[in-house]
């Protein structure tokens, strides 16, 4: 199994000296207009709480290193609300930008997209440098693919502290990546209506994703597969553009890790990816599988899906919810090259049921005993779902 180390970049917020900083209080939709406008490097827009409507857009949000441009509630208690619109905001192009205690609801297409205006780029180009923190997005969409959050071609993002809850059942996802790098997704409740819609996702990573780390988050009957790390995306969309004679994938680089998983179909789809890493989290009584192993994008220059490594998770289900041993594998997949490790298994009302049907044999793997008595035994430094 090849190993490989994920290396992200931390985005923190930059305290600027007083004199450097512009506040802008706002308390309508004219007034954001206004300051989306006029916003500069170091500008800090803060929100009175109220309905702000929807539909506001921008492409030239940029802040540098030092000033950040920082969008923020006045009072997360009575947040900004953004509703009655297709999307409650897209900020095309953004760099050193700050979203803090927003709220986007009822909205028909995506509660808030940020992306790079088509145009992925490293260095100061491009879309970089965003934190997201303590948003709230909820009520998107129907039956069609729509997202909570929508982030495309972003890089050294972090998404952190947000809630996400009932977001398109068509295909949409709670959080839609799209080719997007070196970025951290922690913290965050992710929830849908149960029983879990099968036919949506909770965190996506696709569309050449890469050194993404989704931590320590819960999620919720959060749809066929809570994350899905690749899936499928067309070929003009991967950041970056794909190369003749290369080969690609969907996603590589992907790490998932101390998460809660409770209901849903699967908790966590390989899907077209090369290498990625699923370890330390608890899943908890999914609808069919813990896992799944697909390849949907099927181009001779696309990898079959492989690298991955499952270890260090605790699953707790019912035989009467467990299908294909808890592991589904599709066809054009590579399950050979996948290695299971120090997973404990607990099937609940037939507990002798509880080992899975694994591609690959599993490393010192627990079958058969009860995890919740096992920790009040050996302590918590022994439980493997604690997610360090």
């Amino acid at each position: 199994m090849k190993s490989f180390l994920l290396f992200f970049t931390l985005v923190t917020s930059v305290v600027a000296t007083a004199a450097e900083l512009t506040e802008m209080r706002v308390s309508d939709a004219a007034g954001f207009r206004t300051a989306l406008a006029t916003a500069q490097p170091g500008t800090r827009i803060v929100l009175a709480g109220g309905s702000y409507g929807g539909g506001f857009q921008s492409s030239r949000l940029r802040g540098d290193a030092t000033r950040p441009i920082v969008i923020a509630a006045a009072d997360p208690q009575h947040p900004p609300v953004f509703s009655g619109a297709k999307t409650g905001l897209q900020l095309s192009n953004p760099a050193y930008l700050e979203l803090h205690g927003l709220v986007f609801e009822k909205l028909s297409d995506n509660g808030l997209n940020l992306d790079d205006g088509g145009v992925f780029a490293e260095g100061e180009a491009g879309a970089h440098h965003i934190v997201l923190r303590g948003l709230t997005s909820r009520d998107i969409g129907t039956t069609g693919n729509q997202d909570g959050i929508k982030l495309s071609g972003l890089r050294d993002f972090r998404v952190e502290e947000c809630t996400i809850e009932r977001w398109g059942t068509g295909g949409g996802s709670a959080i839609d990546m799209v080719g997007c790098h070196r970025g951290v997704i922690t913290g965050c409740v992710i929830r849908h209506r149960e029983p879990a819609p099968e036919t949506c996702t909770g965190v996506q990573c696709k569309g050449g994703t890469a050194e993404v780390a989704i931590l320590r988050n819960r999620f919720e009957h959060a749809g066929g597969r809570a994350v899905n790390i690749g899936g499928s995306t067309g070929r003009p969309f991967f950041r970056p553009p794909l190369d003749a004679g290369n080969s690609h994938a969907e996603a590589r680089s992907i790490r998932v890790e101390g998460n809660t998983f409770v209901g849903g179909t699967a908790a966590v789809g390989f899907v077209g990816v090369d290498g990625a890493v699923v370890r330390f989290n608890t899943i908890e009584r999914p609808g069919r599988w813990a896992l799944r192993i697909l390849q949907e994008t099927r181009s001779a220059d696309f990898v079959a899906c492989r690298n991955g490594v499952f270890s260090d998770n605790v699953i707790i289900f019912d035989s009467t919810q467990w299908g294909s041993g808890g592991v589904n594998v599709g066809d054009r997949t590579a399950p050979e090259t996948f290695a299971f490790a120090r997973n404990w298994w607990w099937c609940r009302d037939q507990p002798a049921r509880s080992k899975p049907q694994l591609p690959t044999p599993e490393s010192a793997g627990v079958y058969g005993r009860d995890p919740v008595e096992a920790k009040g035994l050996a302590g918590a430094d022994a439980w493997p779902g604690r997610g360090e």
